[in-house]
């Protein structure tokens, strides 16, 4: 099944790359320059915090400026609204922005996983007018430390900037990826206490393991709300066999599903190992070895627990 599965996005990408260059001919050539001249035209389009869709726009030279402007999201019969500032720009023309929160749950406009179509509504007086709304360039990835969110902090969906093949502008939505997001990493002489979301996924009667090199500690699970869970565990079981350092991976399990690891996947950086440091603590459990305990996060955001028998302790 799972070969199946490969072969078929293997497939499935080979043939969006070999439709890719005519699309964008076609688009470039044929739609962009015919739909231009009765068109808002996109300067600037991303989602820079996961959940907030920046939009700037200038609207065609024989465009007034509308006493109102909207941001309409369409997808099928459904459209929602959100509010746009419109103004005069240094040269004259009409420009047009709007930061547009994505996600009922927070407030946001309440869009469904899909592809959305997106347009300006102008109001003057009683009266008011469609306008598409085109992407002439796609957003361009940037270099650096930090890199565009993917997904929303709060819920997980993610958005993203896009184009249809008539260089109409949308926002597509995706559910969230099933994930386990660390919130909080609390260490103490008595254990390491871990407050965890899980998102895009229903748990049902969930446990947590930590998981090092031959052994396994199963822990159980405290709902503290929607989605927000607790675990913890004792230093004294994670005392290591020998003077080598022992790494402990946490993972969740329940029921039915598949495991899943704790981590920071929710981020904007690079190297959440470094931005996410945690310093070491010098510990020691009950009856137990002196213990040196660093949490930390690997460079794919997996939460790690490092313990290393002090080295006085012999």
């Amino acid at each position: 099944m799972k070969a199946e599965q490969g072969l078929f996005h293997v497939t499935r990408q080979g043939v969006l790359r070999r439709f890719a260059v005519p699309r964008a001919w076609l688009m470039n050539r044929f739609f962009l320059p015919r739909r231009s001249k009765n068109a808002a035209q996109l300067r600037y389009a991303a989602v820079l915090d996961g959940q907030t869709v920046n939009l700037h726009a200038v609207l065609p030279r024989h465009a007034s400026l509308p006493d109102r402007v909207t941001v309409v999201l369409q997808r099928g019969r459904k459209r929602h609204h959100a509010e746009a500032n419109a103004y005069e720009g240094p040269a004259g023309d009409v420009l047009v922005d709007a930061a547009v929160l994505m996600g009922v749950e927070i407030g946001g406009v309440p869009i469904v996983a899909g592809k959305w179509k997106l347009r300006l509504r102008m109001h003057a007086g009683r009266r008011s007018r469609s306008m598409a709304l085109l992407l002439l360039e796609p957003p361009v990835p940037y270099e650096g430390p930090t890199k565009p969110m993917t997904a929303s902090r709060i819920t997980g969906t993610r958005y993203r900037v896009g184009r249809t093949v008539t260089g109409a502008a949308r926002i597509v939505s995706s559910d969230p990826v099933p994930a386990v997001e660390v919130s909080k990493v609390h260490m103490s002489h008595a254990g390491v206490t871990v407050d965890f979301r899980v998102l895009g996924t229903e748990v049902d009667r969930p446990w947590v393991e930590f998981v090092a090199a031959g052994r396994e500690i199963r822990r159980t699970v405290q709902p503290l709300g929607p989605g927000l869970f607790r675990t913890e565990v004792p230093l004294e079981q994670m005392t290591p066999r020998s003077a080598r350092p022992e790494h402990w991976d946490v993972v969740l399990h329940q029921e039915a599903g598949s495991p899943l690891r704790l981590g920071r996947r929710l981020h904007d950086v690079r190297n959440p190992r470094r931005v996410f440091a945690m310093r070491s603590m010098a510990m020691t459990p009950v009856g137990r070895t002196p213990l040196i305990v660093q949490p930390r996060y690997t460079p794919a955001g997996n939460l790690r627990v490092t313990c290393t028998r002090m080295p006085e302790a012999g």
